[in-house]
């Protein structure tokens, strides 16, 4: 596949992950909504385990940063394909040590994918729902004390500041 082709794929394919999640299809109330979700995510899941195959991970010199974003989003959502999110892990991690990613976007998928499978998170990036007065609740992480040391390492911003978008 060419990769300009492949370029324009990827960032289809995040537009209509994006299309859903403003319409809140992951978390609605309506099974068809989230039916329509799941099989979005794991259609795109499942096409982004075979350009892996094709290309490793997608990074931005190969494809653009556009592409390599979108990428990123796919394999953060591939929630319930854990070995694609584990092989996209590894190849992004493989790229980050390569110099040819950042390792901001593999925090968020190393504390998704730790999140996924039933592990604490690193990075404090991963919030597993709202209380009633709108605070987020956070998924716990391994090191609570060191979260905000952790993520000024990988260009994140302070946990609080965070958070405080979503309340």
């Amino acid at each position: 596949m060419a990769l300009a082709a492949l370029a324009e794929e990827l960032t289809a394919m995040a537009a209509a992950d994006h299309e859903m999640a403003v319409i809140g299809a992951a978390h609605s109330d309506d099974p068809a909504e989230q039916l329509a979700w799941r099989r979005l995510t794991a259609r795109h899941g499942d096409r982004l385990n075979e350009i892996m195959d094709e290309v490793g991970w997608p990074t931005a010199d190969l494809v653009g940063e556009d592409a390599a974003r979108a990428a990123w989003l796919i394999a953060q959502h591939a929630d319930r394909q854990l070995d694609v999110q584990r092989r996209a892990l590894r190849l992004l991690e493989e790229a980050v040590r390569a110099g040819a990613a950042g390792s901001r976007d593999l925090a968020f998928l190393r504390d998704r994918t730790l999140v996924n499978e039933g592990r604490e998170q690193v990075y404090g990036t991963q919030i597993a729902g709202v209380r009633d007065d709108g605070s987020p609740i956070p998924w716990p992480c391994a090191e609570p004390e060191r979260v905000d040391e952790l993520r000024a390492g990988v260009g994140i911003e302070p946990f609080a500041e965070y958070v405080a978008r979503y309340s």
